[in-house]
């Protein structure tokens, strides 16, 4: 969908059965928050199977990694006695480093396009994804070496200083200031520094995790352009953002929550601005993990899916937040869209269409049954098995998963 919708609680579940667990794209703009035991984790860049202790976690090149961030995150596990020591987590030669001038770019723009914003996190993702392109950008690996540190800084500044001073009233950065912000941490990244594509291909009968970050309809290609991110979110990137063939991906999962959220601008076809939608925030605790932002609620769209299943070749699902549908007393699909005159079975590619488009809905019994601690399939309510069966009909892909709450613990496997 759009995010937001579990990833962090089913890589940590799914990690207890893998020995290495990777990003492959984004940044710290993602939030997975993991709760166990009642203890809850939230992370933005270390890859959350991080909590399970026997696990490898790895940072791919398509990630844009931010070397404050990551360190405040590696500090913050080590104080709740979490190992993270850089034989279990490692970052990937070529992941490109988000700097101070980054994330005061992508501050100021987004001040300044007032009326026109997109709803990005401000925190630097875009402008650094722009140098990787442009081929300014400063690589993990550069930190071993001060004078192309220095020279890397001081050529991605030529250009963005004359955008600080002239179009955005900033004063101009120092090239020199810059690069020693970031050689006086570089010698605590520089032990986490590895070969990620060649750790996976050498891991021989080993299980492997690959995690992504953002939803499938934020893809900077596919998604709802331009209010998406900067990075490719399909499931294809995952061998491209960690540097190995497509060939060692055999599953994807698809993670789905049971209705739709969305933060920040952009379409969004079946939102409900009434007491429906009021009440999936309220029990979903809708605010976004990393923005803190209430996320906007509607009804599950089925057209998003299904573009979705292609997108990814999904051979699972796992559906979360179920329980959050609790006490509606009806609860819709949106199975089709009404647009100029022709009824369409999956999204417009126009840009802007989306929002010109009338859902097209089926209606569900709701269900009143506190389902939070069901731990089975068959003693869900028949309005739920109903509701699930419905889906799995309308994508063709089975749900394999049913989380019923938070905890890892809340969690059905069909």
């Amino acid at each position: 969908q759009w995010g937001d919708e579990g990833k962090g609680k089913l890589v940590d579940m799914l990690s207890q059965k893998s020995d290495i667990i990777v990003r492959f794209q984004g940044g710290n703009n993602a939030g997975h928050t993991i709760k166990v035991s009642g203890q809850q984790t939230i992370l933005h860049l270390i890859p959350s199977g991080i909590l399970n202790p026997k696990a490898v976690c790895l940072i791919g090149n398509g990630v844009v990694l931010d070397p404050w961030v990551f360190l405040n995150e590696v500090d913050q596990l080590a104080a709740s006695g979490i190992d993270v020591d850089s034989k279990r987590l490692g970052i990937s030669y070529k992941t490109h480093l988000i700097l101070p001038y980054h994330k005061l770019l992508d501050q100021v723009r987004e001040t300044k396009k007032s009326a026109s914003k997109i709803g990005t996190t401000g925190r630097g993702i875009g402008p650094c994804y722009e140098d990787k392109v442009a081929r300014v950008g400063l690589r993990a690996a550069d930190l071993t070496d001060r004078d192309l540190v220095l020279a890397k800084i001081t050529r991605a500044l030529e250009e963005k200083n004359i955008l600080f001073s002239n179009l955005y009233g900033q004063k101009p950065l120092d090239p020199n200031d810059v690069t020693e912000q970031v050689l006086a941490i570089a010698p605590r990244i520089i032990p986490y520094l590895t070969d990620v594509g060649a750790r996976i291909d050498s891991a021989a009968n080993q299980t492997i995790l690959f995690e992504g970050a953002q939803g499938i309809h934020l893809d900077i290609d596919h998604g709802t352009y331009p209010f998406v991110t900067s990075s490719n979110t399909v499931a294809s990137n995952a061998a491209t953002g960690s540097g190995v063939g497509l060939g060692k991906i055999d599953q994807v999962l698809g993670i789905v929550k049971a209705y739709t959220t969305r933060v920040g601008a952009g379409a969004f076809p079946t939102e409900l601005d009434d007491l429906d939608g009021e009440h999936l925030q309220k029990n979903g605790h809708e605010v976004g993990a990393t923005t803190g932002r209430p996320r906007r609620c509607g009804w599950l769209d089925a057209v998003i899916l299904k573009a979705s299943v292609r997108l990814n070749s999904l051979t699972a699902i796992a559906l979360t937040k179920v329980d959050v549908l609790q006490n509606l007393p009806i609860i819709k699909i949106c199975t089709g869209y009404k647009y100029k005159g022709e009824t369409l079975s999956y999204p417009p590619q126009f840009e802007g269409s989306l929002n010109d488009v009338t859902p097209i809905y089926e209606e569900w019994p709701g269900f009143t049954q506190d389902i939070s601690q069901c731990l089975e399939y068959a003693k869900l309510p028949a309005s739920v098995r109903k509701y699930i069966e419905r889906l799995e009909d309308l994508l063709g892909v089975p749900v394999k998963y049913v989380s019923v709450g938070p905890d890892r613990e809340q969690t059905i496997v069909r």
